[in-house]
C-alpha cells in the first residue's frame, strides 16, 4: 500500500465529490485532461514530453491510441520513455495544473513533494518507494516537486541518481530561472519547458467556461463586458486569481439576489477599484506618455502614480521597461550615463521575475530616472545627423579614411596620409574625419547638467584640436 503523500489525497477527492460547492472554484475548474488546459499550447503538441507522460502521443487525450491495450506501444520506459521535465514560469499560469492533469490521466504512481517542507529524507523515501514499486509491481513513479529552487545544492544532488537511472520521472516546478537556481547536472538530465504567461484571451475562455460549466457556477450569474475587463486586469495573467475573484464576485451578487456581477459588486467583493484604462486605446498611450513626461520633468511622485496605474491596469511589464530604456537615452543621456544601465538591468530583471515582484524593480528604475539630471543632447544629435543624411548631405569619405587593406587600394590612394591616433600625444589626430559637405557641422551640443558637463569640456577641447587640421585655428 502506498502511504506516501499523493498530489491530491483520496479524502480530498471524496469530499469534493460529495460536496463540490464546498471546494474553491479554482479547484473545481481544474482541467481533467491536457486538452482542457488553458494556454501553453506550445507544450501540448502531439508527441510532446507532457503528452508522453500521460501515455498520449497523439494529442487526443487519455483513451487515445497509445492508451489502448494490445497493439499500442509502451510509452513509459525504454529509450523512448518520457524524460524528466522542469516547468518554469510565473505563479498562476498552470505548473501545478499540468502536474494535476498528469496525476489524473496517467496510470503511474504519482507522488508530490514541496521543497518548502521536504528535505533529503523525504526525497530518499520517495526514491526507495519508487524502486520497490518498479521492481515488485512494474509500477513507474512520477514525482512532482514544487518550488525546486528552494532546495539546496545537496538536496538537489539527492535527486540525481533517481533521475539518471529513471527510477522516477521528475516533474519539477519553479518560478525562478533554473539556470541560476538548479544545479547543472540535474538540469542537463531533464527537459526545460518554459511556460508562457496566460493571455487575456486564455483567461477570458477560462472565466466563461467557469460561468457555464456544471463544475463551476453553472449559469447562476452572468458577467458583463466591463466587469470581465476589470476582472482580467486584476488577475494580471494569474488563472487562480481570476477564478478566485470571479467566485468572490459571484458570491456577492447572489447574496444580493442579483443574476449579474456588476462592476460595483466585483469592486466591493475584491476591494479594488476599477482602473479606467484600455490597453488597446487612448488611455494606454495617454498614461504611458504621462509616465515618460513626468520622468522628464523630474516629478518622481507623478511618475510613480502613472506607473502604479499601468501596473494595476495589467499593463505588460516588458512594455513599461522598454519605455524606461527609451527615456534613459532620450531624456537623460550622458547627464547620467548610469541611467541606461539601470533601465536595461530593470528590463532584464522584469523578464526574469515577472509580476508581482517586478513592480519593485520598475519602481526603482522609475525613481532613479526621475531624479537623474536631464539631457536630450544624444536625442537631438542623432536626429540632426539623420536630417542631414536624408537631405543628401552625405558626401564621399575622405581618401585617408578609406579602407586600404584590399588589393589595389594603395594605387587608388586609399589610406594615404592617415594618422594613427594612438601614436600621437593625447590620442587625438588632427585630421579631417567628416565628408566635405558636413565638415565642421556640430551635431552634439552637450548640456552642463550632471555628468554631461565633463563631456562638454572634453568635446570642446577635441573640436579645437580637430579644427587645427584644416587651418581654422581656435576661433569660433
Amino acid at each position: 500500500m502506498d502511504v506516501e503523500p499523493d498530489l491530491f489525497t483520496a479524502a480530498a477527492e471524496d469530499r469534493q465529490e460529495k460536496d463540490p460547492a464546498g471546494s474553491p472554484l479554482a479547484v473545481r475548474m481544474r482541467p481533467r485532461t491536457l486538452d482542457e488546459v488553458v494556454g501553453q499550447q506550445h507544450l501540448l503538441k502531439p508527441g510532446s514530453p507532457l503528452r508522453r507522460l500521460v501515455g498520449d502521443d497523439t494529442g487526443g487525450g487519455p483513451g487515445g491510441p497509445s492508451d489502448k491495450g494490445g497493439g499500442g506501444r509502451r510509452v513509459g520506459g525504454g529509450p523512448a520513455g518520457p524524460s524528466s521535465v522542469f516547468l518554469w514560469g510565473p505563479p498562476g499560469i498552470g505548473k501545478t495544473t499540468l502536474a494535476y492533469v498528469v496525476s489524473q490521466a496517467t496510470n503511474k504512481r504519482f507522488v508530490e513533494l514541496s521543497a518548502i517542507t521536504a528535505g533529503v529524507k523525504e526525497v530518499r523515501a520517495v526514491i526507495d518507494g519508487a524502486r520497490r514499486a518498479s521492481g515488485g509491481f512494474g509500477k513507474e513513479t512520477v514525482l512532482f516537486l514544487d518550488e525546486i529552487h528552494r532546495f539546496s545544492k545537496a538536496q538537489q544532488d539527492s535527486l540525481l541518481p533517481a533521475v539518471e537511472n529513471r527510477w522516477v520521472t521528475l516533474i519539477a516546478a519553479t518560478t525562478e530561472n533554473p539556470y541560476f537556481s538548479v544545479i547543472s547536472p540535474l538540469l542537463s538530465r531533464s527537459l526545460l519547458l518554459t511556460l508562457e504567461p496566460l493571455t487575456d484571451d486564455d483567461l477570458r475562455g477560462l472565466l466563461r467556461r467557469a460561468l457555464t460549466d456544471a463544475r463551476g457556477l453553472a449559469g447562476a450569474v452572468t458577467l458583463p463586458e466591463d466587469t470581465e475587463g476589470h476582472l482580467l486586469r486584476i488577475a494580471g495573467g494569474d488563472a487562480r486569481r481570476a477564478l478566485t475573484a470571479l467566485e468572490a464576485g459571484a458570491g456577492s451578487a447572489l447574496a444580493k439576489g442579483e443574476k449579474e456581477i456588476t462592476l460595483r459588486t466585483l469592486e466591493e467583493s475584491v476591494d479594488r477599484a476599477a482602473v479606467k484604462y484600455d490597453r488597446d486605446g487612448d488611455q494606454h498611450y495617454d498614461v504611458a506618455s504621462a509616465l515618460i513626461k513626468s520622468i522628464r520633468g523630474s516629478d518622481v511622485d507623478a511618475a510613480l502614480h502613472y506607473l502604479a496605474r499601468m501596473i494595476e491596469a495589467g499593463e505588460d511589464p516588458r512594455f513599461i521597461a522598454r519605455r524606461l530604456m527609451i527615456s534613459a537615452s532620450e531624456d537623460i543621456g550622458l547627464a547620467d550615463p548610469t541611467a541606461l544601465q539601470t533601465a536595461v538591468a530593470a528590463a532584464q530583471a522584469v523578464a526574469m521575475i515577472g509580476f508581482p515582484e517586478a513592480r519593485i524593480t520598475l519602481s526603482q528604475a522609475t525613481i532613479a530616472l526621475a531624479l537623474a539630471p536631464k539631457s536630450n543632447a544624444a536625442y537631438t544629435a542623432i536626429d540632426a545627423a539623420l536630417a542631414d543624411v536624408r537631405a543628401g548631405r552625405a558626401g564621399a569619405v575622405p581618401p585617408h579614411l578609406r579602407d586600404s587593406h584590399y588589393k589595389g587600394a594603395q594605387k587608388l590612394g586609399h589610406g594615404q596620409g592617415y594618422q594613427y591616433p594612438h601614436d600621437l600625444p593625447g590620442g587625438i589626430a588632427a585630421q579631417q574625419y567628416a565628408p566635405d559637405e558636413v565638415h565642421g557641422t556640430r551635431y552634439y551640443e552637450p548640456t552642463r547638467h550632471g555628468a554631461e558637463a565633463r563631456y562638454a569640456d572634453v568635446v570642446e577641447r577635441v573640436r579645437v584640436r580637430l579644427r587645427s587640421a584644416s587651418g581654422e585655428g581656435t576661433a569660433d
